[in-house]
């Protein structure tokens, strides 16, 4: 039986993007609801144009893209019928309220998914796909690098695509840099509370991690020059934008002073500014203040999506761009040539710029049910974070909390994770993003809430019980 599309007419003159783009965008969206199903069939071209007052040949433009999208199928004497969708890609069960990894949430605007479709059916409809079959050249092609560098503009002003290495990711370009510069038994710098990453890495290395003292703006200055003079370290560490997992960003006063350390010692500063792009108002980053002495790692994993793994590496100078090109190629011979072209295509039409407007406005809106619902709580966070801190009061510890919450079908990091040396903080990491819908997050936050609540009025009763009652 035909189905009647008339609702689509008001919806298509408030979706802003042309007609022809707007039909297969309401398409997927009434297959989603339910409103259409697999087998319908859809207006033929004349009908549907009187139904929604359009002509003719912007119909049949729609459909031809709805055909290419794969959403419809047309025969003779059959009409067009709506298609049953692909099937989903299997992925790793969890929870409907995970708050574990720390992923940017995931935009429904229509646009946006729209954009992200054309990205893929760009990638399907290459002169040549046997070319993303191929090696590529190591660091990306110019045109990768190109757009990478012009997508780096806003946190690294004047970076030329000639310092950037297109690489498989941040993690696999972090490993390679510390191996270059770091060998077993020496020691590298960090914060106490860090990116977990640096441990185990550090660990396989063989290399020991010593913890700096901290102070609400990061490293504290003297506490590095003393590390500089004692330790003769062979590296800093440093998240310094909305760091994971304490969300803390360092103040410009404070990048300059110890900027300025490293530069009187020599000692390089590996800046992982994975972050960096979420700020409105990006800080100068250390590779602006302490160019000669700086390694610039950043991606797109925490800008628009974990499973676009690309990351951009700017080494200090051309020298150690070549010893960083023969580290990289060693271990990960080169990123995917298919993510790559993706992501380059986004990054050049646009699409990763509208994707990083709408992480922030999501991270905003989630960051107001975080005051909302744990407004009494000492809360550590930024509006444009996807996670917070949340130190935990003296009666509830963070390792029962958070064995409770994964027993009632949510999950949380306790701070030991993320501790590189010393007594961990009371506190645990909650993540705000990723396919957690906005109501999801609401719930997991107002569960989290109701745990500490029930373990701070009867701590033995709730199975989460505080250090004085584990000690006695």
């Amino acid at each position: 039986m035909e189905v009647s599309l008339t609702h689509w007419k008001a919806r298509l003159a408030a979706l802003g993007v042309p007609v022809y783009q707007g039909i297969p965008l309401l398409l997927r969206e009434d297959l989603r609801s339910g409103r259409l199903s697999a087998g319908d069939r859809l207006p033929a071209l004349r009908a549907l144009a009187s139904q929604l007052d359009l002509d003719y040949t912007t119909v049949a433009r729609a459909y031809g893209e709805a055909r290419r999208l794969g959403l419809v199928d047309s025969a003779p004497g059959r009409g067009t019928v709506v298609r049953a969708p692909v099937p989903r890609r299997s992925v790793r069960p969890v929870s409907p309220l995970e708050m574990t990894m720390n992923m940017p949430p995931e935009s429904r605007d229509p646009e946006i998914l729209s954009r992200l479709q054309s990205g893929l059916d760009f990638i399907g409809h290459l002169a040549d796909p046997h070319a993303l079959l191929r090696y590529q050249e190591f660091g990306g092609t110019l045109e990768d690098r190109e757009a990478a560098a012009a997508w780096l503009q806003a946190v690294l002003p004047g970076v030329d695509a000639a310092r950037v290495l297109v690489t498989p990711g941040i993690q696999g370009a972090l490993a390679s840099v510390m191996g270059l510069l770091a060998a077993a038994g020496e020691v590298i710098l960090a914060e106490p509370v860090t990116y977990p990453g640096v441990k185990a890495m550090a660990a396989q290395l063989g290399v020991r991690v010593a913890a700096l003292a901290c102070d609400a703006d990061g490293v504290l200055p003297a506490a590095f020059e003393h590390a500089c003079r004692e330790l003769k370290p062979r590296l800093l560490y440093l998240n310094p934008t909305l760091s994971n997992p304490t969300c803390q960003t360092v103040p410009l006063a404070r990048r300059e002073a110890l900027a300025d350390i490293a530069l009187r010692h020599s000692v390089p500063i590996v800046e992982d500014d994975a972050y960096g792009m979420l700020l409105d108002d990006p800080l100068p980053a250390f590779a602006q203040l302490a160019p000669e002495q700086v390694w610039y790692l950043t991606g797109l994993a925490k800008c628009l999506g974990a499973g676009l793994r690309i990351g951009f590496l700017v080494p200090p100078d051309a020298a150690r761009r070549r010893l960083a090109a023969s580290a990289l190629r060693t271990t990960t011979i080169m990123a995917s040539p298919v993510t790559m072209a993706l992501a380059t295509h986004w990054l050049r039409d646009g699409t990763a710029d509208l994707m990083l407007a709408a992480v922030r406005q999501e991270s905003r809106a989630r960051q107001k049910l975080v005051r909302e619902v744990l407004a009494d709580l000492q809360v550590q966070t930024q509006p444009e974070a996807f996670h917070c801190w949340l130190h935990l009061p003296d009666t509830v510890h963070r390792l029962p909390l958070a064995a409770s919450l994964r027993q009632h079908g949510m999950a949380a990091v306790a701070s030991d994770t993320f501790t590189m040396e010393g007594t961990p903080p009371n506190a645990i990491r909650l993540c705000l993003g990723g396919e957690l819908a906005r109501g999801d997050c609401r719930q997991a936050l107002l569960r989290v809430r109701e745990h500490i609540d029930l373990a701070g009025a009867a701590p033995d009763a709730a199975g989460l019980v505080t250090e004085a009652s584990r000690s006695s």
